[in-house]
């Protein structure tokens, strides 16, 4: 596993997923259904 290098180092954005890549570079990628708060059913 990893390991917190930096805590609140990037703003995040609801429905965003953040990723560090190969290179070392934190990345976001959109997700598919996230960042949206449910609805109520009746």
């Amino acid at each position: 596993m990893g390991s917190i290098l930096v805590k609140n180092a990037i703003k995040r954005k609801p429905g965003f997923l953040y990723y560090v890549d190969g290179k070392g570079n934190v990345c976001e990628a959109k997700m598919a259904r996230g960042g949206k708060k449910k609805k109520k059913k009746k």
